[in-house]
């Protein structure tokens, strides 16, 4: 299942806040043994750029961000970075 995760990522994203551009990435090989994930499972980079973000401040970017993955923030997704640009910023 962990394999899919990206794509569900990506799916939950372009659903949610109809991007512009997305990109997901499995960094969960880089986190193996970390503590709250010892099989390193769980960890992802996400770039996303959308008209939504336009005026909000980072922090309220991120918050629509986990808003649109729900529930996989409580368990599938351990860690997240994330990048969220409005179209102009990603020129």
């Amino acid at each position: 299942m962990s394999a899919d995760r990206p794509s569900l990522i990506r799916a939950r994203l372009l659903k949610a806040l109809a991007p512009c551009e997305v990109e997901v990435q499995d960094d969960s090989h880089l986190h193996a043994g970390h503590v709250g994930a010892r099989d390193g499972g769980g960890h992802y980079s996400v770039r996303i750029v959308a008209e939504q973000f336009d005026g909000l401040a980072p922090l309220a970017r991120h918050r629509l961000v986990y808003a649109a993955l729900d529930e996989m923030m409580q368990g599938p997704i351990h860690a997240l970075a994330i990048t969220a640009l409005t179209p102009d910023e990603a020129t």
